[in-house]
């Protein structure tokens, strides 16, 4: 007579709630080779372990799904690969680079999960001057206009400064400056 195995086989077809072994070893190498590649958020990391995980693991259950996010989450942090703080100072300072608005970057920073107290601290230490002009300069505006400037010219710039989340004012005073003036503010604002 052969042996029962009934109780084995549903035993492995049952998804249990906790990832195995294998799903573990996977999520902290994963995660060495995401935050090698890149700095990234809590629920960056989170979530691209939990997408990844859903196709790598075929009969993966959604309580696993969360355990191995949670797990490399956890691994990260643990290896220092994580900090949201550090995160969203250096996306700003970027992004303060690249010419984004104070409140383009929040809400870039809200999108990748930072939260708004973190993000604000962040933000205290930007200035939306500096990244206007930058703005400017990669735009051809204000001090970096190439054309004559007319009603419709002007109309365009200011919209433009509007639309990228800088105050009125700010693309008012930046319209107003000479180059010499706006050359001196890019480069004061590199030093940040």
């Amino acid at each position: 007579m052969f042996p029962d195995n009934s109780q084995d086989a549903a035993d492995e077809e049952a998804p249990s709630d906790l990832p195995t072994k294998r799903m573990l070893s996977w999520a902290r190498n994963s995660t060495i080779y995401r935050l090698g590649r890149r700095m990234m958020s809590e629920r960056e990391l989170s979530d691209a372990i939990a997408r990844k995980a859903r196709t790598k693991f075929v009969d993966i259950s959604g309580a696993q799904v969360q355990a191995v996010a949670a797990a490399s989450v956890a691994f990260a942090y643990e290896i220092g690969g994580l900090n949201d703080t550090t995160y969203a100072e250096v996306r700003t300072r970027s992004g303060v680079r690249t010419g984004k608005s104070k409140k383009a970057i929040a809400q870039k920073l809200s999108v990748k999960g930072i939260s708004r107290e973190t993000a604000q601290a962040a933000l205290e230490e930007s200035n939306d001057l500096v990244a206007a002009v930058v703005f400017a300069r990669k735009r051809g505006f204000g001090p970096f206009r190439r054309i004559e400037l007319d009603e419709k010219r002007k109309i365009k710039e200011l919209s433009a400064f509007a639309r990228n989340g800088f105050a009125f004012e700010i693309g008012k005073k930046v319209f107003g400056m000479n180059r010499d003036e706006a050359e001196e503010i890019v480069h004061s604002g590199a030093m940040l």
